[in-house]
């Protein structure tokens, strides 16, 4: 069975930065794309950024691009999106996700098969 499981969140001011980190365990994960996603409460789970299982391809979600950088440690079944910038907006759960289906990178929630736990993310002065 495979587990996700984020760590890394917490509450950082307004232009602060913080690095969450995703780790596989159960099954190596380096044919799967990755994702990110985030939630805030009475509202769906939002595409953040994507990296492919090869050539690390990226994508990222508009509001995020220039702050936010997604990579991955294959070698060590890991994801990780570094958080720059951050804005009260940012606010949020996040959760880590892979995806078996590498032909493309996926921004629907409903392509990934494994997910974390989530992890809070609080933006605040």
């Amino acid at each position: 069975q495979v587990q996700l499981v984020e760590s890394g969140g917490g509450l950082v001011q307004p232009g602060g930065s913080l690095r969450l980190s995703c780790a596989a365990s159960g099954r190596t994960l380096r044919r799967y794309n990755w994702g990110w996603f985030r939630q805030t409460p009475g509202k769906e789970r939002e595409f953040v950024a994507a990296i492919a299982s090869v050539f690390g391809l990226t994508s990222y979600t508009d509001s995020v691009k220039g702050r936010f950088t997604i990579s991955r440690d294959n070698a060590k079944n890991t994801v990780v999106l570094q958080m720059n910038s951050l804005k009260v907006e940012d606010t949020a759960v996040y959760y880590c996700a892979a995806d078996p289906n590498t032909d493309s990178l996926g921004r629907s929630p409903a392509r990934y098969d494994y997910w974390g736990q989530g992890t809070q993310v609080t933006v605040s002065s």
